[in-house]
């Protein structure tokens, strides 16, 4: 059930088996969602944090004209709120993007593995100072990458987060969402979300089509991005 974590983590530093089987420990309830349901509103008190298991799911906030951005998205074997364990709650929402599967697991597991296991307790620091990185990438794009290099800058991102959990290869990889939730991943509108996926089309870069992303030529997308992959933090090191 965690092993995509247990691949995005030892993909960074070394897991014991020891430190395997805590984690496994702590995994609470499971919980299924249809495509957008927003099952963590803003502020509300939390006592547990969301691992994602299968989908597709996002953090947002919502504008008084009914608008919405969002803010990262997140992929199988991602905390979705490990912060949630300091903060209590968010000032965000959570949504699903697709139909996904969740596990819950308790803030009190999360105290016990900070208490007996502090190796682990840092890798699950590191995620979320990983999570941060992410952010802070994210608001370079939204405030200085152009509509064209934003949008190949967040397929080169996908592409090797996905990867590392073993759901994308340099060819492409599945993405079943609508250029509605793209186009508010990128503070865009659709009708120019629809123009940028046009223009990287006939560039011969890369193809977004029926869920599915295409890569035809990701060397070239990189520089077009000015893609620079150090913000993942992809060394393995000890934590």
């Amino acid at each position: 059930m965690i092993d995509r974590l247990l691949m995005k983590l030892r993909a960074r530093d070394e897991i014991s088996a020891d430190e395997e089987e805590a984690l496994r420990a702590a995994v609470g309830e499971i919980v299924r969602h249809p495509a957008d349901v927003t099952f963590i509103p803003a502020g509300k008190l939390l006592h547990s944090s969301t691992l994602l298991i299968e989908g597709l799911i996002a953090r947002y906030k919502d504008l008084s004209n009914g608008e919405r951005q969002i803010t990262e998205l997140h992929v199988p074997g991602d905390f979705a709120d490990l912060h949630s364990f300091t903060l209590k709650f968010l000032d965000h929402s959570i949504m699903t993007v697709t139909p996904s599967v969740i596990v819950q697991v308790p803030h009190e597991k999360l105290q016990a593995i900070t208490e007996n296991h502090p190796h682990l307790a840092r890798v699950l620091w590191f995620m979320t100072n990983l999570d941060a990185a992410i952010h802070r990438e994210w608001v370079v794009s939204l405030g200085r990458r152009s509509a064209l290099k934003r949008t190949a800058h967040l397929f080169c991102e996908l592409q090797l987060r996905l990867g590392i959990a073993g759901l994308a290869t340099e060819r492409g990889y599945a993405l079943p969402i609508t250029q509605t939730v793209l186009a508010e991943c990128l503070g865009l509108t659709s009708v120019h979300v629809n123009r940028v996926l046009k223009e990287l089309r006939e560039r011969g870069l890369v193809e977004f089509r029926s869920g599915r992303v295409t890569i035809l030529d990701l060397p070239t997308l990189r520089r077009l991005a000015e893609f620079d992959p150090a913000y993942l933090y992809l060394d393995k090191r000890p934590r």
